[in-house]
């Protein structure tokens, strides 16, 4: 049985997402909880409660039972860009540079071991 969890415009670049999202794919989630709290970068915290969210829509999906996070393991987890807000700041004489603000919407599928 698997589940997905996802969260849209989270307010960091995906570059720096990916980052983190890396270092969890294929653990156990017992393993990847750990390293997201332990992280000290930060998008570490939104990864954490999207990989959280989808542990308990698993346990939705077993009709409430809950589930041991040893025997759950993340199946995939990915980033994609999301809108890029542009601002802009002042520059001399006269010009403008352009701030680009980036976004990013990340994707964590949970499953549970056979064995």
């Amino acid at each position: 049985m698997e589940a997905r969890a996802l969260k849209k415009y989270i307010r960091s670049s995906p570059r720096k997402m990916r980052l983190v999202i890396d270092l969890i794919r294929g653990k156990s989630a017992q393993e990847a909880l750990a390293i997201l709290r332990f992280s000290s970068k930060k998008p570490a915290k939104d990864a954490e409660m999207v990989l959280r969210s989808a542990i308990a829509n698993l346990s939705n999906y077993n009709d409430g039972a809950s589930v041991n996070p040893e025997k759950v393991k993340v199946q995939e987890a990915f980033v994609n860009q999301g809108p890029t807000a542009k601002r802009i700041s002042p520059a001399p004489m006269g010009r403008a540079y352009r701030i680009r603000k980036r976004s990013n919407h990340l994707t964590i599928v949970v499953s549970t071991q056979d064995s």
